[in-house]
């Protein structure tokens, strides 16, 4: 298992951050695309360390066009020696729609060709083949020499989809190389709605789960004493009401017989009021959909629920020692 770092970091303090990640012992750290492009630190994350892998969760897919991530992509993945791994989502139609301006179709066939494109940009790139991609939504059939990259010493950048829905899983499954679970799930969704899904859509290319990198980092609350876990539980248990009350979400509710809660939860999400979101949230549920414990435990919980599974994970957001944390990183990471 290979355990990733999420991170704030900006152009400013990237560098001190990815070094001293390397130093840990991580084997990757994760920058999403919320108010800095994750693109430019990655980069300087790259030109500082040397086994760190640059982890993008996730890059807005539909904000650019599949040329123009795939661009980014090769760059960056080059530059690296091959240790991007380019994590892609949809994000939402309104964000899409009204804040990049761009345009949004049937979320799930529209990822499909995005990464189908890519792939074929990458195989004119790195197999020579020609560049003939016709799709509904994108078009790709003009590549002269002029415009192709000529550093293609690494290997094409992997490719990973960021899904919650079976639709979207399935999308994973036959396109990308692995999938990043969204946090609000439980073991119990994960062996019976998501890992169904990607056999199948696995199934469609002639392949197995040990071919597909599936990703999955749990929200845990983790503390050594009493007074700061009850300040991570209450922290586990807003984010579980703030997810909640989202309707995509709602089937991980479902399977456990929570499902009636959500309209109670989009009410008072309406009406601001989040710690009254928060107190619906049973300790069943938050044991059920988060884990919780000592750091040891926490290791411990995930390896016995989704070892064997998931193949990569992160572990941070909590204030050890640096020998305390490499032992556990070590013991997460021999999980296998």
């Amino acid at each position: 298992m290979r355990i990733d770092a999420p991170v704030n970091a900006t152009l400013d303090n990237i560098k001190d951050t990815a070094v001293r990640l390397e130093r840990l012992g991580y084997d990757g750290l994760r920058l999403a695309e919320t108010n800095h492009d994750p693109f430019l630190p990655l980069t300087v994350a790259a030109e500082h360390t040397q086994t760190l892998e640059l982890v993008t969760s996730v890059a807005v897919a539909f904000a650019r066009n599949p040329m123009s991530m795939a661009v980014l992509a090769h760059d960056l993945n080059a530059f690296s020696a091959g240790r991007l791994v380019l994590g892609l989502g949809s994000q939402v139609k309104p964000h899409i729609e009204r804040r990049f301006s761009m345009p949004w179709h049937k979320a799930a066939a529209q990822m499909r060709e995005f990464i189908e494109a890519m792939n074929a940009i990458f195989d004119c790139w790195y197999d020579g083949k020609r560049l003939e991609y016709q799709g509904e939504y994108y078009r790709h059939d003009l590549m002269p020499a002029t415009f192709t990259p000529d550093n293609r010493d690494a290997p094409r950048p992997r490719i990973v989809l960021s899904a919650t829905g079976p639709l979207m899983t399935k999308v994973a499954a036959r396109v990308a190389d692995g999938m990043i679970m969204h946090p609000f799930s439980s073991e119990k969704y994960m062996r019976e709605v998501t890992l169904p899904a990607i056999e199948e859509g696995l199934a469609d290319r002639g392949r197995g789960l040990e071919d597909f990198s599936l990703d999955y980092a749990p929200m845990i609350a983790a503390a050594d004493t009493d007074e700061a876990m009850d300040k991570a539980v209450a922290t586990l248990r807003g984010r579980i009401a703030f997810y909640g009350c989202t309707v995509a979400y709602k089937p991980v509710l479902d399977i456990h017989g929570w499902g009636d809660l959500q309209d109670e939860l989009i009410a008072l999400n309406r009406a601001h009021r989040p710690d009254d979101m928060a107190a619906l949230i049973t300790d069943e549920m938050v044991e059920t959909i988060g884990i919780v414990g000592s750091p040891e435990s926490v290791v411990e919980q995930m390896k016995s629920r989704f070892g064997g599974v998931i193949r990569r994970t992160s572990f941070a957001g909590i204030d050890l020692d640096d020998d305390r944390l490499r032992a556990l990183l070590e013991s997460l990471r021999l999980d296998g």
